[in-house]
């Protein structure tokens, strides 16, 4: 295995301050392949392969850098370890079952003519459920479900992508879903 220190130079070659500019006009395609092909959702690749130029752009002495290629590469390999470790800090694993999530719909009681005791009930469960979410899920879910925004306009609001709120509207679903309900 490389290591970035064997990809760096310690005497002083020619200076190189186009690096970064270099590096994405050249290999911003290649680099994208890489990434796309060892996420598990393709569409993250431009947000790390923007986080490798940012991080290749930061170098101090880019100058010492004796492959460029190579560095910039293991910059989106240790970006690629990052952010599976995040995502598997901040998602647990949901499994979700359409049937069971409209099973569930089906035996929620509706807050229509019931009795204000049962009511406030609800309310509150709901809550102690919502609080067991994640913030961003709770976020999300409160912002499509309760405020009736779209998919798009939650995504500009939140600053996520489309592809983000959606997963995160069915897996907070989900785990409402499975929460226990007193009725």
């Amino acid at each position: 295995m490389k290591y970035v220190s064997d990809m760096v130079d310690n005497d002083d070659p020619p200076e190189c301050p186009t690096l970064a500019g270099a590096a994405f006009t050249e290999y911003s395609a290649e680099l994208h392949r890489y990434l796309a092909r060892r996420l598990a959702h393709p569409e993250d690749a431009n947000d790390l392969a923007q986080e490798t130029f940012l991080r290749l752009i930061r170098v101090e002495r880019p100058e010492r850098i004796r492959r460029p290629v190579a560095y910039l590469f293991s910059i989106a390999a240790h970006l690629i370890r990052e952010f599976r470790l995040r995502e598997d800090r901040e998602h647990e694993h949901v499994t979700f079952d359409s049937e069971t999530l409209e099973q569930a719909e089906e035996t929620v009681p509706t807050a229509g003519n019931e009795e204000p005791g049962y009511r406030l009930n609800l309310e509150q469960q709901l809550v102690r459920g919502l609080l067991k979410l994640p913030r961003t899920q709770r976020a999300v879910l409160l912002l499509v479900k309760r405020d009736g925004l779209s998919h798009e306009e939650a995504a500009r609001a939140l600053n996520l992508s489309v592809h983000t709120i959606e997963r995160y509207v069915v897996e907070a679903t989900a785990r409402m879903a499975q929460m226990g309900w007193d009725r």
